[in-house]
Parts: structure tokens; sequence; C-alpha cells
């Protein structure tokens, strides 16, 4: 299909947000819910957009991941909010372990004026930007370094991570299923992040709204083996039910 001006824009904004409410385009639109619910199904049926319940999304594989450079781009004034209320959190002498993502990274940005803190990683990206804090002892995992994203990877980086014991683990995730499971697409980095959980003594998920009832291949944990979750944007059903289950502390750092 061809869109019209109005359906291309409708397209724009869920391409830089990564998945938007019916309600949020109606309002920016200007138009009926019964108008953005049409413009919707003719998107979705053509391939350019996916629906779920309240709301729409890029597209996606449950194979595979949108390339690294569009993820930078995804949402980044979402992913800064988070980043910055996770830094809020994150006190000054304490030990981290930091995987792999572009929200992970913008929170490293935040860490930057921390003191006395200790951070293993997986992420190449994370560890140059915390270099930059003399305050930070940044460790590197070994493993296999991935091109894209500059991730590291493998059954030497599960071993790795295992020599440690640290107060918190901090994870990004590809998405939130309506199942109560978290879920990547990778599982050498999923058996990396396995690993992290394990040795931590509270794990922290930070996935802005887009990650909610995307599909991905592979489990990582469910939601009862996190113990606080950073979002953008106050998550739709059945989600809150299923925090609240879990005992998950949710904390929204919205607009």
């Amino acid at each position: 299909m061809t869109p019209n001006p109005r359906q291309s824009l409708l397209l724009d904004e869920v391409r830089a947000r990564g998945s938007v409410s019916v309600e949020a385009l109606s309002d920016q639109f200007g138009v009926t819910l019964q108008t953005v619910r049409r413009d919707v199904k003719l998107l979705s049926d053509a391939g350019l957009l996916a629906r779920f319940h309240g709301g729409v999304r890029l597209p996606s594989s449950t194979v595979e991941n949108i390339a690294y450079r569009q993820r930078q781009q995804l949402n980044e004034a979402g992913k800064l909010r988070i980043a910055r209320r996770v830094a809020k959190a994150v006190p000054n002498g304490c030990s981290l372990i930091i995987n792999i993502g572009t929200t992970t990274e913008a929170i490293a940005r935040e860490l930057l004026r921390h003191k006395g803190l200790r951070v293993i990683t997986n992420n190449l990206n994370v560890a140059a930007i915390l270099s930059d804090n003399p305050d930070c002892e940044v460790i590197v995992a070994g493993g296999v370094v991935r091109s894209r994203d500059r991730g590291i990877v493998g059954e030497v980086t599960v071993e790795f991570i295992r020599q440690f014991r640290v107060d918190i683990g901090l994870i990004g995730i590809s998405g939130i299923e309506s199942d109560g499971t978290l879920r990547d697409f990778d599982y050498r980095e999923v058996n990396v992040a396995k690993s992290i959980i394990e040795q931590s003594r509270e794990v922290w998920l930070a996935a802005d709204h887009s990650k909610f009832n995307r599909p991905a291949m592979v489990e990582l944990a469910r939601l009862s083996q996190i113990d606080m979750l950073f979002t953008d944007a106050e998550p739709p059903a059945p989600f809150p039910a299923l925090l609240a289950e879990a005992g998950v502390q949710l904390t929204v750092s919205d607009s």
C-alpha cells in the first residue's frame, strides 16, 4: 500500500517511539480512535506495523533483533528518562554488573558523576563510557565480541561473571511477553544475562515501553526474578497485575 500523509506521519511516530498507544495517536493527530484503528489495521495488514492490545509497534521477528544503530535512535527521550531515574537510585560505593543494550548504555552515561563504583560489564560500549569516570573501577568480561553492538558473549563470559557477587545486576531486555517472561534473541546473550541474575543481590530491569508485548525467541527470566523495573510509561494490561503478583517494584519515568 501507499500510505496517505496522515498514515505516513503515524508510521514516523511509531518508528521514533518503538510503540505507541492508540489513544496517544488519536490525541497527537486530532482524529478519532476509530480513524486511528482503521489506519492501524491497513498498515498492519500491509506488514508495516504490528498491533497489540491498545497499541501499535514496529513489526518484529522472534528470531532477529532490530539493527543496533536503529535501536540507538528508537525512543531516545524515554531511554534518557529511564537512565536518569536509574542513576538516581544507584548509590555511591556499590558494585554492579551491567549487560548489553542501548538503554544500559544510556544509564552508563548518567553514572559518570557517581563515586566509588565497581562495574563489571560484558558491554564494551558501557566500559568505554564509564572509563571516563575516574571514581569508577571498570572490569570487562572475557568472551566473544559481537561486532554489531560490541557485546561480549559466550561460555567464557558466563564463567567470568560467576566469579562475582554484586549489589545490583542491571539488565536490559528485548521483550516482555504477556505471560510474564523476559525474552531476547541471542541464546548466548541470554546465558550471560542469566548468570548476571544469579550473581546479583538485587536485579534491576530497565525497559522502555516498546518492550511490552514484544516477542522474542529465547526465554531469559520471569518477572518474579526481578526486584525493580524502570520504564518510561505506564505498562499496558496485563502487566500491572503481573508486576504486582511478582512483587516487582515499578518506577515509571514519564514525561
